[in-house]
């Protein structure tokens, strides 16, 4: 448990120290307030660029916003978020093996399976707190303006798409353990979830697929319930978990 804790302040440290840290959490405050601030310009903008699009034909009728508009922005900015996280973090192994620092941490007596509980430790709490963070600022601002009681199953949806960020960061650690190279761990995370993408564009295979919890706005605006997301929530959740698993055995076969 010692050499686990310790692992992990090093990994902390590594996040200070090379300003991952820093630039993500200021990311992920910027983002929050985006949110709500592009919904309030709105009408602003559209007034201010009227009279040019009614010279072009098109009439400018007045908008109303409401904190649906501020959410709709929650879940078109966080994708952009989570892919700079994923960016961000994706040498969090890779750099190790070509530095050759992780070696040295293995003939201390570092258990194989504590550097893959550490890394992915490490990365869901910066998940779940800059997650959080947005959301916070987003949920403050639209209480502030506007009601964010018009917004229907809204825990539900901010919480599953908190979990597709935890599958992404499982598919990042399992190609992190495959491969040697910042490329191919982007590449592997990428193709699986383009291809979950596409399979979900298949309607009677989509409801299954870990995509589908990206569809906040469907359930905010009443569109779907609950009980559409459940199997997809479960299979994500086992997903994850399997990819984790999967990655003790790999690290351990891995000549580093």
């Amino acid at each position: 448990m010692r050499t686990l804790i310790a692992f992990m302040k090093k990994e902390w440290l590594e996040q200070i120290r090379s300003s991952r840290l820093m630039i993500l959490l200021i990311l992920f405050v910027l983002f929050g307030i985006m949110n709500p601030a592009v919904a309030k310009l709105t009408p602003w903008l559209l007034e201010m660029f009227s009279e040019a699009m009614e010279q072009g034909g098109m009439m400018i009728t007045t908008v109303e916003v409401t904190a649906m508009d501020s959410w709709m922005q929650f879940f078109k900015n966080i994708p952009m978020a989570l892919i700079v996280f994923v960016l961000m973090q994706s040498s969090i192994f890779t750099k190790e093996y070509q530095s050759g620092t992780l070696v040295l941490a293995l003939t201390k007596g570092l258990d194989r399976y504590k550097v893959i509980l550490a890394k992915a430790s490490v990365l869901v709490i910066m998940w779940s707190v800059f997650y959080g963070i947005n959301f916070g600022i987003t949920y403050v601002y639209n209480a502030y303006f506007w009601d964010n009681t018009i917004a229907k199953n809204l825990l539900f949806s901010v919480v599953i798409w908190w979990v597709f960020g935890l599958f992404a960061i499982a598919l990042l650690v399992l190609f992190s353990t495959i491969t040697k190279v910042n490329i191919g761990v982007l590449g592997g995370t990428g193709a699986v979830i383009v291809i979950c993408y596409l399979v979900g564009l298949l309607p009677k295979i989509g409801k299954y697929m870990p995509i589908l919890l990206m569809d906040g706005n469907s359930l905010i605006y009443g569109v779907k319930d609950v009980d559409d997301y459940t199997i997809a929530l479960i299979i994500t959740i086992t997903a994850g978990l399997a990819c984790i698993v999967a990655s003790v055995p790999i690290l351990n076969k891995k000549k580093i």
